[in-house]
């Protein structure tokens, strides 16, 4: 047993009354033990839960933050001159609900010149949903073989990679049991949307559900340096917006006196309004995802052209939602974003080689 790692968890164990939040360093020092289980699992388990009960906050993210940095491999910065990468920071366990959308936005940003870095892993407990990870395999798209060098290659050559946690960061894969044994979402759920697995400097793009947690992770941010960041209140807890109502969207503003300002991003005046696509049949909807890239129109279009809008718009790609509606179209109908899955494929067949 750690007696250091003890007095950490009866500051946020001690009940309603008595707890206390962590310090910033506190929190790294936690961190660091849980991820190189220094904490003994009993330790560990009754810290996840009990920091769930008591609700992290934005500077025990942050000091968390701190250790999967000192401790978590990353992919080194592009070299040369290329536009700041993005960092798409999507639930682990997946999407169980409704169908993702931001791997065709992924593509699609890498389409026209945007370096995309995704990260994640297999399926995991809580939620048990559909990771990133498998949907990319079934659109031929295989990263869990790569090494971190060939990561980096395939960002700077192609503009596009997926870091996979299992193989790039075996200390925080060895926390997963714990969502299993515990049974809930610990606040490592949270952190791992916000972590960057890039050296470099990078736009974070991250997906929320309740607005307790936008502050928790602005504030976060903020302490580590007010890296630039784009929060979406999005579809479970994802960077997809919604088609059913207004997404709100959380974003770094240096000139406003906040560092933020919220974007109402409706899609009724769009003509874009409707339900959001339920993911029904993992099988099916892979085969529209396919079909969606090879230029045909089916019921994720609708979706996929308006996410694929705002983006365009939101990474200064187009001046306004309408050209960026009409941009996102003929990228998918012209064939240039299979193209780049295409040139994807191409560089992932060398590595095996």
């Amino acid at each position: 047993m750690s007696d250091q790692f003890r007095e950490l968890l009866k500051k946020v164990g001690s009940g309603q009354h008595t707890k206390k939040d962590l310090t910033r360093s506190e929190a790294a020092i936690a961190g660091r033990m849980m991820l190189t289980q220094t904490a003994t699992p009993a330790q560990i388990g009754a810290f996840l839960i009990s920091h769930r009960i008591k609700r992290p906050t934005g500077i025990e993210l942050a000091g968390m933050l701190d250790a999967y940095d000192e401790l978590g491999e990353k992919i080194p910065p592009l070299t040369g001159t290329h536009p700041i990468p993005l960092v798409l920071g999507v639930p682990y366990d997946g999407r169980s609900r409704t169908a993702p959308i931001i791997p065709l936005t992924a593509l699609m940003l890498a389409t026209v010149g945007i370096p995309v870095i995704l990260h994640g892993a297999d399926i995991l407990p809580t939620k048990y949903g559909l990771p990133l990870i498998n949907i990319f395999q079934a659109l031929g798209l295989d990263f869990r073989s790569l090494s971190l060098i060939q990561t980096q290659q395939l960002l700077t050559e192609t503009g596009f990679t997926f870091y996979y946690m299992p193989r790039h960061f075996p200390l925080a894969q060895g926390l997963v049991s714990y969502r299993d044994e515990i049974g809930k979402r610990p606040p490592l759920a949270t952190l791992e949307l916000i972590w960057s697995p890039y050296q470099g400097k990078s736009h974070l793009i991250a997906g929320y559900v309740h607005p307790p947690t936008e502050n928790m992770i602005r504030v976060a941010l903020q302490e580590r340096g007010g890296s630039d960041f784009t929060l979406v209140k999005g579809l479970e807890g994802s960077c997809d917006l919604k088609l059913s109502q207004t997404t709100i969207v959380s974003a770094s503003q240096p000139n406003n006196e906040k560092g933020f300002e919220y974007l109402k991003i409706d899609p009724h005046p769009y003509g874009f309004a409707g339900k959001d696509i339920p993911l029904e049949n993992p099988e099916e909807y892979f085969i529209a995802l396919e079909s969606v890239l090879t230029g045909e129109t089916n019921h994720l279009s609708k979706a996929v052209i308006w996410n694929g809008a705002f983006y365009l718009w939101h990474c200064g790609i187009c001046p306004d939602l309408t050209t960026a509606i009409a941009k996102a179209e003929s990228l998918f109908s012209s064939g240039q974003v299979n193209q780049k899955r295409r040139e994807i494929q191409e560089k992932l067949s060398k590595f095996a080689i």
